[in-house]
């Protein structure tokens, strides 16, 4: 059998190395004849190739001659197609080509019907959301322990009081001639009801932004306008037109009045102007006490709503040094002034720093008066002063008898024969009496031990006042002596008695 060309290798090997490929379109696949069983007998092909190419090494143009085939003709290549060169989305490259500029931008490859992909950080949110779509949830958390109120007309669904509706209607008109401090209008395609911007009350109650006013509030519902309405409130000079891309809340007036009442009121007083009176008064507010005395309020004269509205100098809060949150007397802490002493001011300085130390103190004992909450125990507590320090006990023998007292008034003899009836008064000390002639059963600082109401005074020491002042002196002391009087020992002024013990229960030998 005749050996293979060495040439005729090598020019296959380089066509399987091609990088473009051969084309074999109209070539037929040659039809495969049928072995010979008489053929098995012979040597396989490969190992006589290898035995005649060891022993005819010689004659390789001989070989070539004989047992070279004609090359069959190649097919052509197909031409390239052409890449066309796009840019990428994204950033640039470094090394940016010379055509960069001028080539076409590629194009996203997702559906064109699939839902908009967020452009990464901020995407479509921006201020107040996707334009044209909104979020309205039914439900709102009012305190710590997430309780839900539903949101019902704008504002949640609280509980009504009696009182409180006579003083303002459904839609959040102010009846009986009371009027906001705040401007109040209606939106488009809501109706009659009445809104206010968010940021207008929050400084009118003394907050700086609405942000504060809303987290310290909860029973209050926030609402964000949609551009329809927002166009409409620019029309009307609600809000200025600079205003048309950012975010605006409004509230409405109604929730605004049963949050603050008299707060947000002009003029207001607390009870007389307070939605819910039951709560207010169990804060310990004064009826009739003006709610806010900072507010300057002229009767007879339109009421300067405008003050509250940031494009006509309401901003100017950000930049006073004022509190973010309202503080607990009213009053905002005005930051210390620098000023300088000098021998022509020191008196007046003196004289406006102890009146300002004063005003501060007095701040905190009103505020202590109303009582101080502990998280430890769960307990409000009050100041040592408004607490009792002795305590006695009158029984009452005929309680039909006639009596003075319009708090207790007779009883039917029938209620104290079947029960036990207790009646607590409070007495409080005389005017002119000394706090440290009731207080000396507490622990007072070292240096009032020794004196301990007037009659810890010596008789060298009485001698040597006046016969006026002498006088005075003595009825003072008389005065202070028959409140004295009244508590004595807990044995006798409690009508305690020494306790019964039964000897069947508890032997003698145990005690």
């Amino acid at each position: 059998m005749g050996r293979r060309s060495g040439r005729a290798a090598a020019k296959r090997a380089a066509e399987k190395l091609e990088s473009t490929p051969r084309a074999f379109e109209g070539v037929e696949d040659d039809t495969m004849a049928d072995v010979d069983m008489d053929a098995s007998d012979a040597e396989p092909q490969p190992e006589a190739d290898e035995r005649e190419d060891g022993d005819s090494a010689g004659e390789p143009e001989k070989e070539d001659d004989q047992d070279s085939e004609p090359d069959e003709p190649k097919s052509p290549s197909p031409p390239p197609q052409p890449v066309i060169r796009r840019r990428r989305l994204g950033r640039p490259p470094k090394n940016r080509p010379p055509d960069w500029d001028t080539l076409p931008i590629e194009p996203p490859s997702r559906d064109p019907n699939d839902t908009p992909r967020r452009r990464g950080r901020g995407g479509w949110r921006g201020r107040g959301g996707r334009k044209g779509q909104s979020f309205a949830p039914t439900q709102q958390a009012i305190d710590a322990d997430g309780t839900m109120i539903d949101i019902v007309d704008d504002e949640l669904a609280l509980p009504e009081d009696p009182e409180g509706e006579t003083k303002v209607d459904k839609l959040g008109n102010l009846q009986g001639g009371r009027e906001y401090r705040c401007r109040t209008f209606t939106v488009d395609g809501r109706g009659d009801r009445l809104y206010m911007l968010s940021t207008e009350p929050a400084r009118c109650v003394g907050f700086r932004d609405s942000y504060l006013f809303f987290t310290k509030h909860k029973r209050l519902y926030k609402i964000i306008v949609n551009d329809d309405e927002k166009r409409d409130m620019i029309e009307r000079e609600i809000i200025p037109h600079s205003y048309k891309g950012r975010a605006i809340g409004i509230v409405t007036a109604r929730s605004v009045f049963r949050e603050f009442g008299a707060l947000i009121v002009v003029g207001g007083r607390r009870i007389n102007d307070d939605y819910d009176v039951f709560a207010r008064k169990a804060e310990g507010a004064v009826e009739g006490e003006i709610a806010d005395p900072n507010d300057r309020f002229v009767p007879g004269e339109p009421y300067n709503k405008n003050q509250y509205v940031a494009w006509h100098g309401a901003s100017a809060v950000y930049h006073t040094g004022g509190p973010s949150v309202p503080v607990p007397n009213g009053k905002p802490e005005v930051k210390k002034r620098r000023v300088t002493v000098t021998d022509s001011n020191w008196q007046l300085e003196h004289a406006r720093a102890a009146a300002q130390f004063n005003a501060e103190v007095g701040a905190i004992r009103r505020l202590n008066n109303a009582g101080v909450y502990d998280i430890h125990t769960n307990t409000l507590q009050f100041p040592t002063t408004m607490q009792p320090t002795h305590a006695r006990v009158e029984p009452v023998f005929d309680s039909s008898s006639p009596s003075q007292s319009s708090i207790f008034p007779p009883l039917d003899r029938k209620i104290p024969r079947n029960f036990r009836v207790i009646d607590t008064v409070m007495e409080t000390p005389p005017i002119g009496l000394q706090s440290a002639a009731y207080q000396s059963e507490r622990n007072v600082p070292s240096f009032l031990e020794p004196f301990q109401g007037l009659s810890a005074m010596s008789d060298d020491i009485k001698d040597l006042l006046p016969p006026e002042c002498r006088k005075a002196f003595d009825e003072a002391l008389d005065q202070e002596n028959t409140w004295k009087a009244k508590w004595g020992p807990e044995a006798d002024v409690m009508h305690r008695r020494a306790p019964t013990i039964d000897a069947a229960i508890v032997p003698y030998s145990k005690l």
